[in-house]
């Protein structure tokens, strides 16, 4: 949260509210601190198990800040209480903006932990991707390298996921950021927006699009990097227990 306030100080902006998309700690750990901090911040969420929850928003609820518009877009599958935010101002040339959080990345989707294939294929299919395909996708994490080599995996015929995965790897190597997309891309490159096409339905065995995507994830889940030498100094942080506080069970 120290670092967002620093980020609010710099930009000499006020910090009113807090859009947040599911109740993990690492989406929701400094709500409660940025909450006693800043008096009166608005908490926006659709779990109750967000921290410092003062808004429950609902499925295609628009709020309004400023010029921004936002509206809500619930996408139950990562976490039973999963909201994505998709962003835009009226008249803007801007290309609109949406939060994905843990639903859709660069390339991927995130893990069932509460839900079912069939709530993800509708996520991806009928509320996240019949979005504007100029929509840039900000998503919670980068996962983009990862992602990308189980889409080569899954497509090693496919040039766009060649290409954007030798993008993605340069851009990592000189640490910079792979987010946003735009939704246009995605379905070029994401397999599990391309349950539909012929090599995905090959890889998997499935012709039905929900069992393809269930295929896939299972697939992913299983995925292994390739083998990496552990740092010597991490591997000591966690024989000494350092990292344990922030490994909460999700």
């Amino acid at each position: 949260p120290f670092q967002l306030l620093e980020i609010v100080r710099k930009e000499d902006v006020v910090l009113r509210a807090i859009l947040t998309t599911h109740h993990h700690w690492d989406h929701a750990r400094g709500n409660e601190e940025l909450a006693k901090l800043c008096p009166g911040l608005r908490v926006y969420g659709a779990d109750e198990r967000i921290g410092a929850l003062t808004h429950k928003v609902t499925h295609d609820q628009e709020l309004t800040f400023g010029a921004i518009r936002v509206r809500c877009l619930f996408t139950p599958c990562h976490t039973s209480g999963h909201m994505c935010y998709f962003m835009w101002e009226d008249g803007s040339p801007d290309a609109p903006a949406l939060f994905s959080g843990d639903t859709l990345f660069v390339g991927g989707c995130g893990k069932f932990f509460e839900g079912t294939a069939e709530q993800m294929y509708t996520n991806l299919t009928q509320i996240l991707g019949a979005l504007p395909k100029e929509t840039k996708v900000f998503c919670g994490h980068e996962y983009t390298v990862r992602n990308l080599k189980f889409a080569l995996k899954v497509e090693p015929e496919n040039e766009i996921v060649k290409k954007k995965l030798a993008w993605a790897k340069q851009r990592d190597d000189e640490d910079l950021p792979t987010v946003p997309s735009t939704l246009q891309e995605e379905f070029l490159y994401n397999p599990f927006l391309r349950v539909t096409e012929e090599p995905l339905q090959k890889f998997t065995g499935k012709t039905d699009p929900v069992e393809v995507l269930r295929t896939l994830r299972t697939e992913k889940d299983n995925f292994k990097k390739p083998k990496e030498r552990p740092h010597p100094q991490a591997m000591l942080a966690f024989d000494w227990g350092l990292f344990s506080p922030f490994l909460e069970k999700k």
